[in-house]
């Protein structure tokens, strides 16, 4: 468990992360005690950085560690068009802060349409998680073509793999290159905590669930995007399934 400046710290560094995602320890550091007036070594913060796994040399925090023994697949979506629902779905996690402690969010994306499929909290990243996340969206929602995640630990498990291979979806992962890549999911994480989790910083894991849940709602059925045309990624998901059937 952490301290409480610590905790704090974490807010600071998380926020500061997702405005500088260049920023590494010791530009985190210096941004701590020259602006915000904290009194911080670099080694504290290298530690922090760890416990919330952020990779600064990614031009975004990096929450899944890659196994360097499970077999890498290669990225599909470089010059894809994606041009309809269900043809590439993304998927990525991210930290969390609450008043006291943090937790982890798990969220599946569908590219063309914007619309969040599935997404889930947590306290630990574990695969199974992830994958019961997926398994959700599939239920409720049908098969992608392709899914895309970065190279992380959770994605390259054999129970993860297993899971889009037995639904017969093509498996797609970033490289070192991947914010270039996965670009909906990133801007999605930077949507929820500029317009919703900065502005009201739950109080525990059961308000944390119902200020998500809020905004998944608002995101998915009010919210326009001007890259959809002004339309709300509901808009464009159902319309095109109306079309369709």
């Amino acid at each position: 468990m952490e301290s409480t400046e610590n905790q704090e710290l974490m807010k600071y560094i998380d926020r500061k992360f997702l405005e500088c995602p260049f920023y590494g320890v010791k530009r985190m550091t210096t941004y701590l005690n020259l602006d915000l007036g904290y009194r911080v070594s670099e080694g504290r913060i290298r530690r922090l950085y760890h416990k919330m796994a952020l990779e600064p040399l990614y031009p975004k925090p990096r929450l899944t560690k890659a196994d360097k023994t499970a077999y890498k697949y290669p990225y599909l979506l470089r010059n894809l068009d994606i041009n309809h629902k269900n043809q590439v779905w993304e998927a990525d996690i991210t930290y969390i802060p609450m008043f006291r402690g943090f937790m982890y969010l798990f969220a599946v994306i569908d590219v063309y349409s914007r619309n969040i499929m599935s997404w889930s909290v947590s306290n630990t990243m574990t695969v199974e998680w992830c994958k019961e996340t997926v398994l959700d969206a599939i239920q409720k929602y049908g098969n992608p073509e392709i899914f895309n995640t970065d190279q992380g630990s959770q994605f390259t498990s054999e129970i993860f793999t297993k899971m889009l291979k037995d639904n017969k979806i093509q498996i797609s992962m970033d490289g070192r290159n991947r914010a270039l890549y996965d670009i909906y999911i990133e801007r999605f994480w930077r949507s929820i905590k500029q317009e919703k989790i900065y502005i009201e910083i739950p109080n525990g894991g059961v308000e944390l669930y119902r200020e998500i849940k809020e905004y998944m709602n608002f995101y998915n059925s009010r919210r326009r995007h001007q890259s959809l045309g002004d339309k709300t990624p509901n808009e464009i998901y159902f319309n095109e399934l109306e079309k369709v059937s």
